[in-house]
């Protein structure tokens, strides 16, 4: 007898089970450390270890400190938040649990629950009494989540509709031994009143499903030494075994790759949406830090004039002190330069306060350790830039821009894909509404081998009396003689063959639970329709008044810089007349407080100027544009640009 047949079929029905082995891992998601066949082996089934998230800054920061001061540019505050803000940092791990949810998908399950909000990060300080902490905690590297305009978020799991097939292959295998003795009242068929068997058995297969709603499984179940005391049996020990093939396809409910799929093609548009919602929060963070530079910028600016304030009031009561002691002004003038000296030196502590409220902030927003450095902690920023503006605003027609914003807003690309995840739930909502009607194709071969029994067998001789004797291979069927290798070559010559057929038809009578199931799915796209409506409608409403906000605004500056000059020669001539004697010293102070409330003014309205140009650039979608931030880069958590220069001292950058 060969044996060739037998063992190749066992090697064989191992392969299947291949696949299960086969499975890849998502990359860029963990770290592989191990290697060899054992490890390659069992890889599946070992957890991943993902690597820690750090904590330290990148070098960009020391680079830019000199004398504890940080000298700062916007494109180097963009490029610090880039790589060390914490926002940024958590969105990154929005595409790769979409990555993991994707390969969740090709196996077959459900999708979990991914998050896609977004963080608008902190307020700037304020001049309030108790803003100060509210400020500095709220600049926490968060300042609190924010959920998308759109449909997408929460990327809500739809459990509904028909069962997704698990299409990740089985391999399952069972061993045991059993000893069994079974009390019986007549000893006719087996030759004794207590039956004892003990066997063996093994039984392992495969099962795996397919996108087409199809199910196969092989399994080979097998019995080793069965041995029995029935004196009547003509092979004891023998072995036997049954090689079985089912095939069972989906024919109504569950049929079709569109159907089964739909949760794998859920997962792929996911990944795209989390790409986009990475996206979103870059946009939000730049925005962020370049409102953040900005307001710091006027700070400085506001604190500077104040200071010039402080200094005037500090000189003019030096001169009426001076003039007190001649006789030329009275005592009263002399309280109330003191009087206005100090109500400026509050006013100039009171601007120092914010703007070092607004360091902490800023540097809180670009770094990962927030302010544990104790070198970055006292170091003070040095803005390095300054607001520029324009001759002249560019002249481009309302609806081109509205239309720019409908192509580069990522919000709308995000309702799309969110609209096309409701249809393929529908899709599934849909094909659950009708029957289960399945087929089944069965095919098994058997075999069995053993030895011939050693008890002596009954027979009856020519006198017809009963005699017994023992039996030989001559006195059974040969075919059967053998062990285990001759069951195998029966299994796979097909010498024992068995087939069946079967068709299976489960009506729900009513099928009121997958009804609501449809309205509510229906409903909840028509919702999504209006509410993708509302962002566009959003969006248009919102470049309209971003272009209408930044024409008032420069409208705004330009009012304030004429009033600022007007107000400016004011304050000198007023000055002028007080030194020759022809004014009041409470003339002087009432124009050196128009022409600060005028420095002020112009300072803040700069600042609102700034502010409606770093909206409209964000509300049309073009942060990342004009300031040459690199999504790249930005996925990395690595600028390559250098930092910019320090300045010398005393000079420009």
């Amino acid at each position: 007898m060969s044996f060739t047949k037998p063992f190749l079929a066992i090697l064989l029905c191992f392969a299947i089970a291949v696949p299960v082995f086969a499975q890849s891992p998502t990359q860029g998601l963990t770290l592989e450390n191990g290697h060899g066949f054992i490890y390659n082996l069992t890889r599946n089934y070992r957890p991943r270890d993902v690597s820690h998230v750090s904590f330290e800054d990148s070098p960009r920061i020391d680079k830019l400190m000199r004398a504890g001061n940080i000298y700062l540019s916007l494109r180097d505050a963009i490029a610090l938040a880039l790589e060390n803000n914490l926002d940024i940092e958590s969105s990154r791990y929005a595409p790769k649990l979409a990555l993991a949810d994707l390969q969740r998908a090709s196996a077959g399950q459900i999708l979990r629950n991914v998050s896609t909000s977004i963080s608008n990060g902190p307020s700037s300080a304020s001049l309030n009494v108790l803003a100060g902490a509210t400020a500095v905690n709220g600049g926490g590297g968060g300042g609190g989540a924010t959920t998308n305009n759109g449909v997408l978020s929460g990327l809500n799991v739809q459990l509904a509709g028909s069962t997704i097939p698990n299409v990740d292959p089985i391999l399952y295998i069972s061993g045991g031994a059993a000893h069994q003795t079974q009390i019986l009242t007549s000893t006719t068929f087996t030759g004794t009143s207590s039956l004892v068997d003990s066997y063996k058995n093994l039984t392992y297969g495969v099962q795996e499903s397919y996108w087409t709603g199809t199910t196969v499984a092989l399994g080979l179940s097998s019995v080793f030494g069965y041995n029995q005391n029935a004196t009547t049996a003509l092979f004891n020990p023998y072995d036997n075994g049954s090689l079985s093939l089912s095939i069972t396809q989906n024919l109504l409910n569950g049929f079709g790759l569109a159907v089964n799929k739909r949760s794998y093609h859920k997962a792929k548009n996911n990944l795209k949406a989390n790409d986009l919602t990475f996206k979103e929060q870059v946009i939000s963070t730049v925005a962020g830090v370049v409102s953040l530079y900005w307001d710091l910028v006027t700070f400085d600016n506001e604190l500077k004039i104040k200071q010039q304030t402080l200094d005037l009031d500090t000189r003019l009561y030096e001169d009426n002190k001076r003039r007190a002691e001649l006789g030329a002004i009275a005592e009263i003038d002399i309280i109330q330069a003191e009087a206005d000296m100090k109500a400026a030196q509050q006013d100039v502590i009171a601007q120092e306060s914010q703007v070092l409220q607004q360091e902490m902030i800023l540097k809180n927003y670009v770094t990962r350790g927030g302010l544990d450095n104790p070198v970055v902690a006292v170091a003070r920023i040095v803005p390095t830039d300054h607001i520029e503006v324009p001759a002249q605003e560019s002249l481009i027609p309302i609806q081109e821009l509205v239309q720019n914003a409908l192509i580069n807003r990522p919000e709308i690309e995000q309702n799309q894909i969110t609209l096309e995840n409701a249809r393929l739930d529908l899709l599934g909502v849909k094909n659950n509404l009708l029957p289960t009607l399945s087929a089944n194709v069965s095919m098994s071969n058997a075999g069995q081998g053993g030895s011939v029994s050693t008890v002596p067998q009954p027979y009856i001789t020519s006198n017809g009396s009963v005699a017994y004797k023992q039996l030989g291979p001559a006195d059974v069927n040969q075919f059967l003689i053998g062990g285990y290798g001759t069951v195998l070559s029966q299994i796979f010559s097909r010498n024992f063959p068995n087939y069946s057929a079967q068709v299976t038809l489960t009506v729900p009578i009513r099928n009121r639970a997958n009804q609501a199931d449809l309205i509510t799915n229906e409903l909840s796209y028509r919702q999504a329709e209006i509410q993708d409506r509302q962002l566009h409608n959003s969006i248009k409403l919102n470049t309209m008044n971003a272009v209408t906000v930044l024409r008032n605004a420069r409208a705004a500056w330009e009012t304030s810089v004429v009033a600022r000059k007007l107000y400016d020669q004011t304050l000198a001539g007023t000055r002028r007349r007080y030194e020759l004697g022809t004014s009041t010293i409470l003339d002087v102070v009432i124009a050196q407080r128009d022409s600060t409330a005028r420095q002020l003014s112009e300072a803040d309205a700069l600042n609102q100027y700034q502010r409606a140009r770093t909206n409209l650039d964000q509300t049309l979608g073009k942060t990342l544009d004009d300031y040459n931030v690199s999504l790249e880069e930005a996925k990395r958590g690595v600028v390559a640009r250098e930092p910019d220069l320090i300045p010398v001292a005393g000079g420009n950058r």
